[in-house]
């Protein structure tokens, strides 16, 4: 990690520091206004280490969790000079993270002054969208152009139409599948996914399920998906790039879904008791699929202890394959597999 932060502090342009706590999720989100930050100057991004794979190579991605910022928590630790050394080089630092804690904001302003600008991690008003928000923050606007963008890297790729070949998914039409989020109370009932690839397996179609990381021990107890094509246990870069190879992907509100819609892929959201205004994916090929009941959206307490779930299984398969089956119906060719690295994205 220093070695990665030390070769950043190598570059003449101007350099700031980055403390960004969030999921995958809210990472992608935040893609638009960290890319603003990252024009013509030198970025060193503390976040989760997988996401060094998801950034553009300028921006010099390691750990946030690392003894400079949890210092920053323990009391009168402005004080140290070890700190002070750490965030000198820095012109300027931006943090989502910490602006809630004393300790935290103190310390930050005793180190850097006015150097730090601390932001709550989630905006205050819950009807705006996380990427507005964000943007906001750093005084952008959110815009066509400034959808999230994942850069596909050509070993991920090269390794995506491996995995792709070797079963045998070479010229079929491609639906990938995540029946998992975050929260299960987001989650489109299973069957209702099954029963979606068992109708596009009867197109002509061929299908695969994916996880993420936080669902695969849920998988490892799950009897819905024995006999399907299951992707697992993979590096974020990777996954970017097989999405990117699909046709059509459908999910849940999640992070894969956000990933799915950053790389191009034709992207079909699922959303129940959260607000699409303020998570939904951004993107030119995203369709978000939600039914307008009375409580939605709910509160995070309301959404784990509801009895019905009507925001969700009302939502029928057959409402879903019909939007699939506008896609396969159009005359125009879907773009290339694995041409996107270009594209922007969003619909929605």
């Amino acid at each position: 990690m220093e070695s990665q932060l030390n070769s950043a502090r190598g570059d003449s342009r101007e350099k700031i520091l980055v403390l960004f706590p969030g999921a995958l999720g809210d990472f992608i989100c935040f893609l638009p206004a960290l890319e603003l930050l990252a024009r013509n100057r030198s970025v060193d991004l503390l976040a989760r280490t997988e996401y060094a794979d998801l950034v553009a190579p300028a921006i010099h991605a390691s750990s946030i969790e690392r003894r400079e910022i949890g210092r920053l928590f323990v009391a009168h630790a402005g004080r140290d000079e070890a700190l002070r050394r750490f965030f000198a080089p820095y012109l300027s630092i931006y943090s989502w993270t910490g602006s809630g804690d004393r300790s935290f904001v103190s310390n930050l302003a005793l180190l850097a002054g006015g150097r730090a600008k601390l932001f709550p991690f989630r905006p205050l008003d819950s009807a705006v969208h996380i990427s507005s928000y964000y943007l906001d923050c750093v005084g952008g606007k959110l815009g066509v152009e400034t959808y999230p963008t994942i850069p596909l890297r050509r070993d991920a790729l090269f390794w995506a139409r491996n995995w792709l070949g070797e079963r045998g998914f070479e010229r079929e039409k491609i639906l990938a599948l995540a029946p998992g989020s975050g929260a299960r109370e987001k989650n489109w009932p299973a069957q209702y996914f099954r029963q979606v690839e068992r109708w596009w397996q009867g197109k002509g179609g061929m299908s695969f399920v994916i996880f993420g990381p936080a669902e695969e021990e849920r998988f490892e107890k799950n009897r819905d998906w024995s006999g399907a094509t299951v992707a697992r246990g993979m590096e974020l870069k990777n996954v970017a790039a097989l999405l990117s190879l699909c046709d059509v992907f459908l999910g849940n509100d999640s992070g894969l879904t956000h990933l799915a819609a950053s790389v191009g892929v034709e992207t079909v959201a699922l959303f129940g008791p959260t607000d699409p205004g303020a998570w939904a994916p951004r993107g030119r090929r995203v369709t978000v699929v939600s039914r307008n009941v009375a409580c939605t959206p709910c509160a995070r307490e309301a959404m784990k202890s509801c009895p019905h779930r009507e925001c969700l299984t009302t939502i029928t398969s057959e409402a879903v394959v019909n939007i699939l089956g506008l896609f396969l119906r159009r005359n125009a060719e879907m773009p290339p597999r694995g041409t996107l690295l270009d594209k922007g994205v969003g619909r929605h």
